[in-house]
C-alpha cells in the first residue's frame, strides 16, 4: 500500500483553520479540513497517527487514505469540493407513459378491488406492455406531478 506524506505550506493550513474556525461548509469540508490538518508532518504542525483521527472523528481508516491521495494527486481545491457527477440518468416516464398511466388511474380499478392502489397501477403498467419495469414511487411521483391523487 502507498503511504501518502501531507506536508502543507502555512497558507495551505491558514485555509484550512479559516474552514474551521469561520463561514459556513459542508460537513465533508470541515472533515477534510480536519483530516489534512491532522495528518501533516510539515513544520506548522505536529502529525497525529490515522487511528486517532478514525477514531476522534468517527471515520474510516480507508477514507483517511482517499483524502490523502486526492490532495497529493489533485491539490488543496480539489479536495475540499465535491465532484460533480458523471452519472447520467435515464427517465423511464416521458410524456406518451404518463398519459397511458393517468388514462389507466381515471378507468375503473380491477374486479376484486375499490380502488387503485400504486402498486396496483405498475403492475398493470408492466402487463399492458407500456413499460418495461416500473416501480410504485415513479408512478407516486407522476401522478403527483400531474395532481392527480389516488385518495380522492
Amino acid at each position: 500500500m502507498i503511504r501518502y506524506t501531507i506536508q502543507l505550506t502555512r497558507s495551505e493550513v491558514e485555509e484550512l483553520m479559516n474552514i474551521i474556525n469561520k463561514g459556513s461548509h459542508t460537513s465533508q469540508t470541515f472533515r477534510t479540513a480536519y483530516i489534512l490538518l491532522n495528518c501533516d508532518e510539515g513544520k506548522y504542525s505536529k502529525k497525529v497517527t490515522n487511528e486517532q483521527i478514525s477514531k476522534v472523528l468517527k471515520i474510516g481508516m480507508r477514507t483517511i487514505d482517499r483524502v490523502k491521495k486526492k490532495f497529493i494527486e489533485e491539490g488543496l481545491e480539489a479536495t475540499l469540493e465535491r465532484r460533480p457527477t458523471t452519472r447520467i440518468y435515464e427517465r423511464k416516464v416521458d410524456g406518451d407513459v404518463e398519459a397511458k398511466l393517468v388514462t389507466l388511474c381515471c378507468s375503473d380499478p380491477p374486479k376484486g378491488y375499490a380502488k387503485w392502489s400504486l402498486r396496483l397501477l405498475a403492475d398493470k403498467m408492466v402487463e399492458l406492455n407500456y413499460v418495461e419495469s416500473i416501480s410504485y414511487v415513479t408512478v407516486r411521483e407522476v401522478l403527483k406531478k400531474t395532481n392527480l391523487s389516488l385518495g380522492k
